[in-house]
């Protein structure tokens, strides 16, 4: 077995998916935060997720579809790792970054302020 030399640009399905999920998620946390400052400037913010969505739709769905899309990319891009040994840069750096995410998400969950 021939080792695949290391690349920047991913090669499998699974790689490219992962660094396209990876680019969309800050784009849509911009979205999301200029939704702060444009649409619901005056609206106050939920105590429950389910609260804020009900009271600023269109800011929780963007933030919670970006969120998402950082953890897919995580997986996609282990799955590119491991199954289909994809050795691309920029797919080891998308999975870090949602790798930090889940990081940052549980910590939320568990020590919240």
């Amino acid at each position: 077995m021939t080792k695949q030399p290391w690349r920047i640009m991913p090669t499998t399905l699974l790689g490219k998916c992962s660094v396209w999920l990876i680019v969309a998620m800050p784009i849509l946390f911009v979205i999301g935060t200029s939704f702060t400052n444009t649409l619901y400037s005056s609206v106050p913010a939920g105590d429950t997720i389910l609260a804020d969505i009900s009271a600023r739709p269109a800011l929780a769905l963007t933030m919670l579809t970006g969120i998402t899309v950082g953890i897919l990319s995580f997986v996609t891009g282990l799955l590119a790792i491991s199954r289909q040994k994809e050795r691309a840069l920029l797919v080891y750096i998308a999975s870090a970054i949602g790798a930090l995410l889940i990081v940052f998400l549980a910590g939320e969950m568990f020590s919240p302020e």
